[in-house]
């Protein structure tokens, strides 16, 4: 009899894409997969192109500043918590893992409520507030920082970040010949994130002119972010976001330009490309990609510009110091000892059900 499963995290990729990543080793671990997410978050659009069956629950966000939706949304989030404890009460899984995202927290609660174990993964050096949240309610907390242990109440487990071992087999041509590249340049990878990043696109280009000079330009921009006066440009090819090809354009990769979210940072370390990280400046997040990055450069994997600091000048001038030193950064990747988080938390999960 196959073990049950369910799976959730949303609100951005980077709660999504580690729970794919997991996908192959779970259904070779024998398990069936159930994932439980928002009505219109982009993880639905992102599971059910993997087929995974997927049902939606009523989802609120958890505002740190004064909004009037902080007195609708936890009405949305209380119904959330029954409609999740009636899915799981009809799908009785063996164990549920969370990756995080607002819609998580009522289906943490649920399945604690009814009894089932409860894995959580933290992506961030510190914890997010729906990790926050639901730590009571989990039996082992998963993070990728070494440093986050100490704020995990002694659930703690080091696991590393789930990454789709599906990157590294990316074809370099395939990448080139998607983006309409001949090859004869070094590229770059200008990522802003599923949601997009505006002073990263606004930097990126307002710098064009001088930068595709010596490099081609891959600018994954976010949903609804594509310049359309820059369509057709040599050099420059815009996506708003990409899924299946991702491991062309990572091949096709010699350096990054990227925010600092943590799943998308380890994938950096992952295929050792080197990045220049522009982290989400304070006054607009809880400070959490400034940390990431911050470790990033201690390890010697990346260096860093704070948004506030970011001019064009400063912004070109990096690229090509981190282009001309880019051995030095993989050097540093290569003996990171990357951790296989996938092997590890589907481990956990089996153990769980026992």
């Amino acid at each position: 009899m196959k073990k049950r499963i369910i799976l959730t995290g949303g609100g951005t990729a980077g709660h999504v894409n580690p729970n794919i990543a997991l996908l192959p080793s779970l259904e070779e671990a024998g398990f069936e997969v159930l994932y439980v997410g928002s009505y219109k978050g982009i993880e639905r659009e992102l599971i059910e192109k993997e087929n995974i069956p997927y049902k939606a629950i009523s989802s609120g966000k958890l505002r740190r500043y004064f909004s009037l939706n902080n007195f609708i949304d936890p009405f949305k989030v209380i119904r959330g918590y029954f409609q999740a404890k009636k899915i799981i009460k009809k799908y009785k899984p063996d164990v549920l893992f969370s990756k995080g995202g607002f819609v998580s927290v009522p289906v943490v609660m649920a399945a604690s409520k009814k009894g089932v174990p409860v894995i959580c993964h933290e992506s961030d050096l510190t914890p997010g507030l729906a990790n926050k949240l639901s730590m009571k309610y989990a039996d082992k907390i998963c993070h990728t920082f070494p440093e986050t242990a100490r704020f995990l109440n002694g659930k703690a487990v080091h696991t590393g970040s789930p990454i789709r071992d599906d990157l590294k087999s990316g074809d370099k041509e395939k990448g080139l010949s998607l983006c309409g590249f001949k090859g004869d340049k070094p590229v770059i990878l200008v990522v802003g994130g599923s949601l997009g990043a505006a002073a990263v696109n606004e930097a990126i280009r307002r710098s064009l002119d001088t930068l595709i000079k010596k490099y081609d330009i891959i600018h994954l921009c976010g949903k609804g972010k594509v310049d359309d006066s820059l369509e057709g440009r040599d050099g420059y090819k815009q996506f708003d976001y990409i899924n299946e090809e991702m491991k062309d354009i990572f091949a096709a990769t010699d350096i990054v330009v990227s925010r600092a979210g943590s799943n998308a940072i380890w994938e950096f370390v992952f295929l050792k490309k080197p990045a220049i990280l522009i982290p989400l400046p304070a006054a607009s997040s809880r400070g959490d990609q400034i940390l990431n990055a911050k470790s990033f450069k201690k390890q010697g994997f990346s260096e860093v510009i704070n948004e506030e600091d970011l001019t064009d000048e400063l912004l070109v001038d990096t690229i090509n110091k981190l282009y001309e030193n880019r051995d030095t950064y993989v050097e540093a990747m290569e003996k990171s000892g990357c951790m296989d988080a996938v092997k590890t938390i589907t481990k956990l999960l089996v153990d769980a059900c026992k």
